[in-house]
């Protein structure tokens, strides 16, 4: 199987070394990587095309836009440019972030999980971060759930859940779309990746309320928001996060905000949203 590569960077030159180093590493190469600098004001750009001068199967593309970092639209945009530069022979798609480090056998074993399923539709790695000396499973790793910052999908289950979108949720309405109509989501508890930035390091508190109204946007209902909100609190140990979370909800109610998924799969989000909360209450 050939997988590409698009990754998102913006102001990333003390981390993309690091990633595009573990890239010429794998023991099973890209087909294609694409990076995406997206209006960087330091060496990102000029580090990239370092690599490419000696790596034919590496791409720099440039993209002129906001310079606020903000999660959701920007970097999925940005991953939208590069997408545009993909060549169609591939058979896995991957958008990374620009801020890890790989083990070496990460694609071969990716690509192992898709080569043993047809089924299979989306497959990551868990997420560690630097403690001191050591590498610890980063706090908001769900077993279930693949971090937007490493996420792979068959090039079939990509296309038909429509690509992602650039908003905050992305990253969770793509598997609850792959899920949807039919396709598996595996993550690999043996896959370690080393992310060297702690997610949201660099986000305003406002963040919060977009969270809110993205658990709007996923069809969840004002229960399964609040007890997603409360959850995602706990694990960031803010405890305060939770009334941003609710009054960025009740402002996408209140402005009828788009929805991330079409009515048929908002009905399938809470189904499973209920289904998998009852399995872990009476497991």
């Amino acid at each position: 199987m050939k997988y590409s590569v698009v990754i998102p960077a913006h102001n990333e030159q003390a981390y993309i070394g690091t990633l595009l180093q573990s890239l010429i590493h794998q023991t099973v190469l890209p087909h294609q990587v694409v990076v995406v600098n997206d209006h960087s004001t330091d060496d990102t750009q000029k580090i990239a095309e370092s690599f490419a001068e000696n790596h034919p199967w590496i791409q720099v593309v440039h993209l002129i836009s906001s310079e606020a970092h903000q999660p959701g639209g920007k970097v999925i945009r940005a991953f939208n440019k590069g997408l545009e530069k993909v060549t169609a022979d591939f058979d896995v798609i991957v958008k990374l972030d620009a801020d890890l480090d790989l083990p070496k056998h990460y694609f071969e074993t990716i690509l192992q999980h898709f080569l043993s399923d047809e089924q299979v539709g989306m497959v990551g790695g868990f997420a560690y971060i630097q403690k001191n000396e050591d590498w610890v499973l980063e706090n908001l790793t769900d077993k279930e759930h693949i971090r937007g910052a490493f996420k792979a999908y068959r090039k079939v289950c990509f296309e038909q859940i429509g690509g992602l979108q650039p908003a905050m949720g992305w990253d969770t309405a793509d598997e609850l779309k792959a899920r949807f109509f039919g396709w598996k989501v595996i993550t690999d508890a043996g896959l370690k990746i080393k992310h060297l930035k702690p997610t949201g390091a660099l986000y305003p508190s406002k963040t919060a309320q977009k969270q809110g109204e993205a658990f709007y946007a996923l069809g969840y209902g004002f229960w399964l928001t609040l007890i997603a909100s409360a959850k995602l609190a706990m694990l960031k140990k803010k405890p305060s996060l939770l009334f941003l979370y609710l009054k960025g909800y009740f402002a996408a109610v209140k402005h009828r905000l788009p929805l991330l998924v079409s009515p048929e799969q908002a009905q399938f989000v809470q189904k499973y949203r209920w289904k998998k909360i009852k399995e872990k209450i009476f497991k």
